[in-house]
């Protein structure tokens, strides 16, 4: 029913924009702008028809009845030229593929990812829908049945270069359950390189579901668009991770006890687009002993986030803000 739908819009819509009838010129205007919406919906990938479009919008292309049948013609029937792209839709949905990605690929999708694309996003034969790897780009793959509940993805095209992407070491004290996953969603958002659960004195998680924690960086990954996904390296007690961290590498942690109260001028004395790692301790901070041992230490600088205290998933996303901002790519 979409070509039809489509076509019988178009028409309507070009009629109204060159009819001589008497119809009001506000109506005319938005009935035609109605239509250029449905059809620049399904064939946004169509360069020419918005090309059409922006003609006849600016009147370089104004045809009438009584005075270029030709002009006419071409409006009655570029709905028809145009049909077979009517379902040349890509979905807004990304797929997060763990497989290498090129031209002419076919691979037989997961169980639980054709599920996804058949019976969630209710995606049937020939749809096309972005996927990435987090290693090649992103690229343009078709949908093909191969049964009721199994699928196949053909890889067409290359739709973004891969893209490097801050190189932050996030390091994170685990929390419960829904905070731990609203955290790992918004470092994955804030571009973090790796991710490393980090065992403080006050830490009240003993076991870290590395499953779960990976599922949430890929939903996070798919829907904002980013094409790296963080690794996730595994948890390590503090003390540890300190004495075995590359000395070359600056690692800053949120102190409200900072020597120096402004954020922005304690990280602009570090060198930009140079690794760095973001240490978040556990609800009530740091103890006193985590706090001397980190503050002894050359390569460690302490932040302070203001007045206010934060909850750890609330600082963490503010400290990587501050990160991008100074140091990063949001300058």
């Amino acid at each position: 029913m979409r070509c039809p739908i489509q076509w019988a819009t178009g028409v309507l819509g070009l009629v109204c924009k060159f009819s001589c009838l008497p119809i009001l010129a506000g109506v005319r205007s938005s009935i035609f702008a109605l239509s250029r919406a449905v059809i620049l919906r399904v064939n946004r990938r169509l360069a020419i028809t918005a090309a059409l479009f922006e003609m006849v919008e600016n009147g370089s292309l104004t045809p009438s009845v009584s005075g270029r049948p030709f002009q006419l013609g071409f409006v009655f029937l570029s709905p028809l030229v145009y049909a077979p792209y009517m379902n040349e839709q890509i979905s807004s949905h990304r797929l997060y593929i763990d497989a290498p990605l090129a031209a002419d690929l076919a691979f037989s999708c997961a169980p639980l990812q054709a599920h996804y694309m058949l019976s969630v996003l209710r995606l049937g034969e020939g749809a096309l829908l972005p996927v990435f790897n987090g290693k090649d780009g992103e690229w343009l793959a078709r949908l093909r049945l191969a049964g009721k509940k199994k699928c196949d993805l053909i890889i067409i095209e290359k739709l973004r270069a891969q893209q490097a992407g801050p190189a932050i070491h996030y390091l994170f004290a685990p929390l419960k359950k829904a905070r731990l996953d609203y955290m790992a969603q918004k470092a994955t958002e804030l571009g973090v390189e790796t991710m490393r659960p980090v065992l403080t004195r006050r830490t009240n998680v003993a076991r870290i579901k590395e499953g779960r924690l990976h599922a949430n960086v890929i939903e996070a990954a798919e829907q904002c668009g980013v094409l790296r996904v963080p690794q996730i390296l595994e948890p390590c007690k503090l003390e540890p991770l300190l004495e075995q961290w590359d000395r070359d590498i600056p690692i800053i942690f949120c102190d409200e006890a900072a020597p120096v109260k402004s954020p922005l001028e304690a990280l602009s004395l570090l060198t930009a687009n140079a690794p760095i790692g973001v240490l978040i301790g556990p609800e009530g901070g740091f103890d006193e002993h985590e706090r001397r041992q980190l503050n002894e230490l050359a390569f460690v600088h302490a932040i302070s986030l203001g007045p206010r205290i934060m909850r750890a998933d609330t600082a963490a996303v503010a400290a990587l803000a501050l990160v991008n901002g100074v140091l990063f790519d949001w300058r």
